[in-house]
């Protein structure tokens, strides 16, 4: 079994099976294990920033969507259309309130009550970047949102048609961008509070 040291994110080739990554979170306690597109993936614990974003986006944002009917879940397993097995655990998600009732197995749920899904990325920024664009795309999830910390923006997808997202907005610092419609939920969101966690955060802090 492959082991994460420190900052180092580790992947596994080959057909796995939700079992082994079972096997593999229990080797790795605190990391997130994911299988995307046939490749066992796992990430270390978040660090303060991208624990600070999470929260300030769930206190926010949390409120608004259960105003709507809606629910914000942190590391909730979508399961994902692209091979046997495949999963992915977003950071944050906008669901739809009968989660429970679209449960697939273990800790993972239909992607069509998912409205939205956010990831503010850390060492595993390649993941976010590419599979999970595609896997979310092809999963028909309406929107993807990254916290793109590698490029300093915030990437914006939506319109999945076709197995792929028509729409990719990056919105550097400094602005701001408003949550589509297609989620339901009513916020305008900040690109430099979602991509450092902490809005008084002074430059070379």
């Amino acid at each position: 079994m492959a082991v994460i040291q420190h900052e180092e994110l580790v992947t596994m080739q080959s057909e796995l099976t939700i079992g082994e990554a079972e096997q593999a979170a229990r080797s790795l306690p605190g990391h997130r294990v994911e299988i995307l597109q046939g490749r066992l993936t796992g990430t270390p614990p978040a660090d303060v920033a991208h624990a600070l974003a999470l929260s300030w986006l769930g206190e926010e944002f949390g409120a608004r969507a259960r105003g709507v009917g809606l629910r914000l879940v942190q590391a909730v397993g979508i399961w994902l259309p692209t091979g046997p097995d495949d999963y992915a655990i977003p950071d944050l998600s906008v669901v739809e309130a009968d989660i429970r009732d679209a449960h697939v197995m273990k800790n993972c749920y239909a992607p069509h009550v998912f409205r939205m899904v956010l990831e503010v990325t850390s060492t595993n920024w390649a993941d976010d970047l590419g599979p999970k664009v595609e896997d979310y795309a092809q999963a028909g999830i309406p929107v993807y949102v990254v916290a793109d910390r590698k490029h300093d923006q915030v990437l914006v997808c939506t319109d999945p048609r076709g197995g792929e997202y028509r729409n990719r907005t990056p919105h550097k610092r400094g602005m701001s961008f408003t949550v589509p419609d297609v989620v339901g939920v009513e916020m305008e969101i900040s690109v430099d509070r979602l991509l450092d966690g902490d809005e008084d955060r002074s430059p070379g802090t």
